[in-house]
């Protein structure tokens, strides 16, 4: 079996990923990963999955497509490349970054700029923005696994001033600490 990543965006709306997962099953694909989410009024979902040796891309593509057009969605489908080579959050403490404040252009490149300059690896971001000036109207989580050999206190400083310069509240936890205070 080979697998693909399958992306599929267009407007939201009900059965969305029940019309996407009838279509893998009747071609015999295994759905391995999905995350899916709603961005103001647009579907985003990617879909991980194993396919027989007898479907190219270019047919799942093809055939979701088709099977996808009466919903008016845009579908891309890669094959997923293993890499011996690249990040590996093996050595990785998993943390939690929250950023509020006021709406402006440049929040998540200032932030993700300090980030990927200490090699830090965001899994997961969450940008509600809500626009105005109402700090408590626009936050940003990040999710990111941060290396063991990793300076903590360099990077904690250089995010508090670049979200100093931003106008932005910011906090830093891990993530084992962040789900407990947060736990309802």
């Amino acid at each position: 079996m080979n697998k693909a990543v399958i992306s599929v965006l267009g407007q939201d709306k009900p059965g969305i990923i029940a019309a996407v997962t009838a279509i893998l099953f009747k071609l015999d694909c295994n759905i391995e990963n999905i995350n899916q989410t709603i961005l103001q009024s647009e579907f985003s979902g990617i879909f991980i999955v194993s396919t027989p040796s007898d479907i190219s891309n270019g047919e799942l593509c093809t055939q979701l497509a088709k099977g996808l057009s009466h919903m008016n969605l845009h579908v891309h489908v890669k094959p997923l490349e293993h890499k011996e080579k690249g990040f590996s959050g093996d050595r990785c403490e998993p943390f939690i970054i929250t950023t509020i404040g006021p709406d402006r252009k440049g929040l998540v490149a200032g932030i993700t700029a300090v980030i990927a300059k200490y090699g830090v690896n965001v899994t997961n971001l969450k940008a509600v923005f809500k626009g105005g000036d109402n700090p408590s109207d626009n936050i940003m989580i990040y999710e990111v696994d941060i290396p063991d050999d990793t300076d903590q206190n360099l990077l904690r400083a250089e995010l508090r001033k670049k979200a100093s310069e931003l106008g932005l509240d910011i906090s830093i936890q891990h993530r084992n600490i962040f789900m407990s205070i947060n736990r309802i």
